[in-house]
């Protein structure tokens, strides 16, 4: 070395000096995104588009069941309440201590048959969790009976 310059740091405090500073930017990135997630309602105009997958068995625009019982009015309602349809025991039993909200949704929409064991509904769910806050912000702006 040359006198008067610092000691170049080894092999191992380089490294480490550079897994903190790309640990430390990933955080920040995760921090950013996370934050940006949190603030984000939903849309219900892509809502309304991945609702599609659902509008075999439901609707969510009037008050008609169809295979499954109408969404219609259904954040804020009871599971398995809804007269005039025909609920899985699983699904009525759920409603003993449940209500429809963003709360319950979320994980039912991604895991319909693992939320309620027992369901009489067919669908796996939906995989990504925009489309889940979508799906759910479109329930509830086109249900007259949802703040």
């Amino acid at each position: 070395m040359f006198a008067g310059w610092p000691k170049a740091p080894s092999f191992d405090e380089a490294f480490a000096v550079q897994r903190i500073k790309t640990l430390r930017a990933f955080a920040s990135l995760m921090a950013v995104s996370t934050a940006v997630h949190a603030a984000d309602p939903g849309n219900p105009e892509h809502g309304a588009a991945v609702f599609k997958k659902c509008m075999i068995c439901h609707v969510v625009t009037e008050p008609v069941n169809k295979i499954g019982p109408t969404l219609n009015g259904g954040s804020g309602r009871v599971p398995g309440k809804l007269i005039d349809d025909k609920y899985s025991r699983a699904m009525t039993e759920c409603g003993a201590d449940h209500v429809w909200d963003e709360a319950t949704l979320t994980p039912f929409l991604a895991e319909p048959r693992k939320e309620v064991r027992g369901t009489k509904m067919a669908f796996v769910g939906l995989r990504k969790e925009q489309d889940i806050a979508d799906v759910i912000a479109c329930i509830k702006t086109c249900s007259p009976s949802v703040q």
